[in-house]
């Protein structure tokens, strides 16, 4: 089944201006909405491939509050 997964960046604003921990991810499919703040994208055997992280309490450096983290090759199509 085919998912979507949505980052709210309305929820993250909110959180950050308000203090809240709203859920900032949405995994859709045609039958379900599903929501929260840390994803983990697996494989057909349950290997785990990739995981996004919602983390305003300890951003990245950079400071993005939202990042997908891999222990895989990532392939850079520009």
């Amino acid at each position: 089944m085919k998912k979507v997964i949505h980052v709210n960046q309305h929820n993250i604003r909110r959180n950050a201006t308000k203090g809240t921990s709203d859920p900032v991810l949405t995994v859709k499919t045609y039958k379900s909405n599903d929501y929260a703040n840390e994803a983990v994208i697996k494989s057909s055997d349950g290997t785990e491939l990739a995981r996004i992280i919602y983390s305003p309490d300890k951003p990245l450096s950079c400071g993005a509050r939202v990042w997908i983290e891999t222990e895989h090759d990532v392939e850079i199509i520009s």
